[in-house]
């Protein structure tokens, strides 16, 4: 279990890094060319969409490379990245793999309290 949460953690980090890195460069044009905002709609909290933008790809890998060791810390990270991501982007289908992934990652970490190894968290 720990790998599979380290594997989804990983590769929901590097999805939730395509999110981000498209939601960051979004609020920059809106917020230098004001005809981006007039075509597309304005933006309803350019600060929480950056901050998020930058955080949750970076938890989530981070989670995911703890999750072998630390399971509960990684998970914890893995569930606060898709929580987040949720916040922020909503579901949607730009955001449904990132979520799932982190989600799942983080679940199947805190759930690894009873490994095959002699340290378990709980």
């Amino acid at each position: 279990m720990r790998n599979a949460a380290l594997v989804l953690g990983i590769i929901g980090g590097l999805f939730a890094m395509l999110v981000g890195f498209f939601s960051f460069g979004y609020t920059e044009a809106a917020a230098r060319y004001a005809e981006v905002e007039d075509i597309f709609g304005p933006i309803a909290n350019r600060e929480l969409i950056r901050a998020v933008s930058f955080a949750a790809p970076l938890l989530a890998i981070a989670g995911g490379a703890m999750a072998k060791v630390r399971a509960l810390w990684g998970g914890a990270l893995m569930l606060v990245a898709a929580a987040g991501l949720y916040v922020a982007f909503g579901f949607n289908v730009f955001t449904m793999f990132p979520l799932g992934f982190c989600l799942l990652g983080g679940i199947l970490a805190i759930a690894a309290g009873k490994p095959d190894e002699p340290k378990a968290h709980f």
